[in-house]
């Protein structure tokens, strides 16, 4: 099963660290938060990633381009024009990258990667959250209701739209909770393929959570998976600071692998 990641937007309220490079890019303890996605997957068994990117693409692009280099040991011999590989640290993954475009909306962002999915499931996530999440679980979870798609919801105050929930199952979304502890959108997401049919075709302006997943809410099609364990979605600085801190303290959740 593939596992579909969203790479492409501007992380505008993290403007210090993404003026510069993608926010799937900002680094927590030397890794970008894209690769502590990924090794959650992989730590899972699933290493298909197809990673869909627009702003700074380029970035991203080298990175994987490079990787091999950038995390094993090389002796360069400048005299003889050389370069000598002493120590691999390879992931097992196989990486497709795909620009979607620079200003595409997430839902136009999911199409476009429609003709590399296939026929298949395929997971679905945020390139800037990081869960604990049991993904073998979430998998089973979604196999089990039958249902055109699962999306992973966690419990968090304040500034995210709420998710309310009748028998496992999604019913709507309010934008601005009034309040208190409520279920959110976390994304890790597990999709059948009938999810491309919620989203429309050759436009770049549908935003995955409100058509798509809306109109999956109404038909009853979108089963909930709740994660109680730790989620944190990396917005601003002190969140990125936050994940650093717990990163070199040694008590960073996410790191299942």
């Amino acid at each position: 099963m593939k596992v579909v990641i969203l790479a492409g937007g501007l992380g505008t309220r993290l403007s210090e660290e993404t003026e510069l490079k993608p926010k799937p890019m900002v680094e927590i303890g030397g890794h970008p938060i894209l690769w502590h996605i990924m090794k959650i997957y992989s730590h899972y068994g699933f290493n298909d990633f197809v990673i869909l990117t627009g702003y700074r693409s380029h970035i991203i692009k080298d990175y994987f381009i490079n990787y091999y280099t950038r995390y094993c040991d090389v002796t360069v011999d400048m005299v003889v024009n050389s370069v000598e590989i002493h120590k691999t640290r390879q992931e097992p993954w196989k990486v497709t990258m795909l620009y979607t475009g620079q200003d595409t909306m997430t839902g136009s962002r999911i199409k476009k990667a429609q003709e590399y999915i296939g026929n298949e499931s395929f997971m679905l996530t945020y390139g800037d959250g990081i869960a604990d999440v049991d993904i073998n679980a979430l998998v089973k979870s979604h196999k089990n209701s039958e249902k055109i798609a699962t999306m992973t919801t966690v419990q968090m105050s304040g500034r995210f739209g709420a998710v309310i929930i009748k028998n496992n199952t999604v019913t709507s979304f309010n934008e601005k909770p009034l309040g208190g502890e409520s279920w959110i959108n976390g994304g890790f997401f597990v999709c059948e393929n009938k999810v491309f049919d919620y989203i429309s075709a050759n436009v770049d302006n549908v935003i995955f959570e409100r058509g798509p997943l809306e109109n999956l809410a109404k038909e009853g099609q979108l089963n909930v998976y709740k994660h109680n364990g730790f989620w944190q979605a990396m917005d601003s600085l002190r969140e990125k600071n936050l994940l650093t801190s717990m990163w070199h303290s040694n008590k960073a959740p996410w790191k299942v692998w």
